[in-house]
């Protein structure tokens, strides 16, 4: 009797990457890789790399957490996910990061782009009346939101920005970020040092592709190398917290991970890098996806070929989203770049963990580690999180004189959009946008149905009437 060429793993519902439509998708391994076998009844079947290592796979699925409710849910229950983002009831996650548009201008008119920025007719900006609701709106779901980011467009444009900077300062959210493509930062020193007397709890978010001038014309337009010597050379004189932000394309800066990575440790203002395969959502040139999409799996693949840092056990799945977000810390420290695992022998933990018992059956240890690897973390609380768990751990010396400026964080966050989306994710999905409204919607499904012009918009306005 004949068997099939894959083994049946699961099933879920995705959609059709050419119609949206939602279809039921079976997840498969084989030869080597993880897949989505969908079947569209106008556009036929489809098969889709979701993840090209089974083992960590699977991981991602033990590794679960129960997910943390927002205060409040915006949105009935009414057609089903992802036809009902507000947040819905049926939404497994918080927000540990939210993004606030405060523009659709920019300075740019970059070749990739998921929001479709700098280009007519998207160059409106909110009103500080708009920006007010959207900021009530994620006080509201989350009490003291953990992390909330100014985004656009580009933010810095808005001619009311250092008053957004005071309507987020004058609530309780802990931790604020700016998403910037570092133009005016390079360009106007009194900028950065109007910015610094916002310390602490800011972070800037700062856009990083490549080290190299061809990436960059491709994702960007125009070669910023210099652009972004002169943003980090402001940041670093005003030791500004600051996070590198790589949008990943597989063939064109790909190979650079290391070198970033290796670039961004030299940087005294810089607490990590943020490294996002592409989401094919809004303007997306010159993109083939049979050949240029990346998964995370690929992208931790490359960080451990590239880097001299990292072995596999320290780049782990984020427990609120594990199968999109996953994340490695190391300590600078006296000159030494240290993988978190790497403060810990193996004869250390076999003391700490008898019988080779993994950390999530000793309940305290395994809480601190959940904690640390949070999608929600600022560079300081990360640092509390840190120290909290080196002192789970009795054979461990948390090192004196340990601050944020030691520790550094690098992460992978995918987003879903029509060819990997995968309902049993998006449900999880713990980074969101702030619609104008006030609804809080995932940043997955936002920029497939959600943001005017989007491919999904008129489905989703359609359902509504």
């Amino acid at each position: 009797m004949p068997s099939r060429s894959y083994v049946f793993h699961g099933l879920t519902n995705s959609l059709c990457s050419q119609c949206l439509t939602k279809v039921e998708a079976k997840i498969i391994f084989e030869d080597g890789g993880v897949y989505l076998l969908k079947h569209c009844p106008t556009h036929g079947r489809e098969k889709v790399l979701i993840a090209d290592d089974i083992a960590y796979y699977k991981r991602t699925q033990e590794l679960l957490k129960p997910g943390d409710m927002p205060l409040k849910f915006n949105t009935p229950i009414r057609f089903g996910c992802p036809y009902d983002c507000g947040l819905c009831p049926d939404h497994e996650q918080h927000s540990c990061l939210t993004l606030i548009e405060l523009t659709d201008r920019c300075n740019l008119t970059c070749p990739i782009c998921y929001a479709g920025s700098g280009s007519a007719p998207h160059q409106k900006h909110r009103s500080l009346t708009q920006i007010t609701r959207m900021l009530d709106s994620v006080v509201a779901n989350e009490g003291e939101p953990q992390v909330v980011q100014l985004s656009g467009g580009e933010p810095t444009l808005h001619p009311d920005f250092w008053a957004v900077m005071d309507l987020a300062k004058a609530r309780p959210i802990k931790h604020l970020m700016i998403n910037t493509n570092g133009i005016k930062l390079a360009q106007d020193h009194q900028f950065c040092r109007r910015l610094s007397t916002y310390k602490p709890g800011i972070e800037v978010y700062l856009q990083f592709d490549s080290l190299r001038p061809e990436p960059l014309q491709a994702l960007r337009g125009v070669d910023l190398r210099a652009i972004r010597q002169q943003a980090l050379a402001h940041l670093n004189e005003f030791n500004i917290s600051t996070t590198l932000v790589v949008t990943l394309k597989k063939g064109l800066n790909d190979q650079e991970i290391g070198a970033i990575i290796d670039f961004a440790l030299r940087q005294k203002c810089v607490r990590g890098v943020t490294l996002q395969p592409i989401q094919i959502a809004g303007r997306v040139e010159d993109f083939a996806p049979k050949n240029h999409r990346y998964t995370l799996t690929e992208v931790r693949r490359a960080i451990l070929e590239q880097t001299r840092y990292f072995q596999p056990e320290d780049i782990v799945p984020v427990p609120c989203h594990p199968d999109s977000l996953a994340m490695a810390y190391a300590l600078k420290w006296q000159g030494e770049v240290i993988p978190l695992t790497g403060l810990l022998t193996s004869h250390e933990l076999a003391d700490l963990l008898p019988n080779a018992v993994i950390f999530e059956q000793y309940p305290e240890i395994r809480q601190r580690v959940f904690e640390l690897f949070s999608s929600g973390h600022s560079p300081q609380s990360a640092t509390r999180s840190l120290q909290q768990l080196l002192c789970c751990l009795p054979l461990v010396r948390v090192p004196a004189g340990l601050t944020y400026e030691n520790v550094f964080r690098v992460m992978i966050v995918q987003f879903l959009d029509a060819y990997n989306f995968d309902v049993r994710s998006v449900k999880r999905a713990c980074i969101h946008i702030v619609h104008p409204d006030g609804r809080i919607i995932p940043f997955d499904t936002y920029n497939l149905f959600y943001r005017p012009g989007s491919q999904g918009y008129a489905k989703i306005t359609a359902m509504k009437i």
